[in-house]
């Protein structure tokens, strides 16, 4: 999480390695295009850098926050992705839209993940005012675009190890300080 005057974005960039196998889907939200647009970029230039093909990259716009399980859904089940980000934001306003579309979003997006059984990322915004999300999509606060990409390759890397522990039989012999 951004800390006040904390760029968080940075990682370590051995997450990318052995990445380019996977197939990734980015679900990005047409509402508040400015900063969903340098979330998303912030994102591919992770993508990109960790080997994956451009042709394994899945990008599709949906009309705003509340849309982005949905189509995550479709491209976890349908598009064959590995793991997904869905990225929008959502800036309070004067209304209780906000909370609504918040939190509607943020529990779409945790099923997604429980549902296909894969990871379906939420990079969504949810700032009091426009300042807030530049910060945060590019600004002070780094890019969350960024650290979500990373958060999705280090998943889908996750997944993939258990999936083989689990077949070799060695699971098992996993300790709680392993993780």
């Amino acid at each position: 999480m951004a800390t006040s005057g904390n760029d968080l974005s940075a990682f370590d960039k051995k997450v990318l390695d052995d990445s380019a196998h996977f197939r990734v889907g980015i679900v990005v939200s047409d509402w508040n295009a400015e900063i969903t647009h340098a979330l998303r970029d912030g994102a591919l230039e992770v993508l990109r850098a960790s080997g994956i093909p451009e042709e394994q990259l899945v990008i599709r716009a949906v009309p705003g926050a509340f849309e982005t399980p949905l189509a995550a859904q479709w491209l976890l089940t349908n598009g064959r992705c590995d793991g997904v980000i869905c990225i929008a934001a959502v800036i309070r306003g004067e209304t209780a839209h906000f909370d609504f579309v918040s939190s509607g979003t943020a529990h779409g997006v945790q099923n997604v993940g429980l549902k296909t059984d894969k990871p379906a990322i939420f990079c969504v915004l949810t700032d009091d005012n426009i300042e807030q999300s530049r910060a945060r999509s590019g600004g002070v606060h780094g890019n969350k675009g960024v650290e979500a990409a990373v958060a999705c390759l280090q998943m889908m890397k996750l997944r993939a190890s258990i999936a083989t522990e689990s077949r070799s039989g060695s699971l098992s012999t996993w300790g709680v300080g392993m993780l």
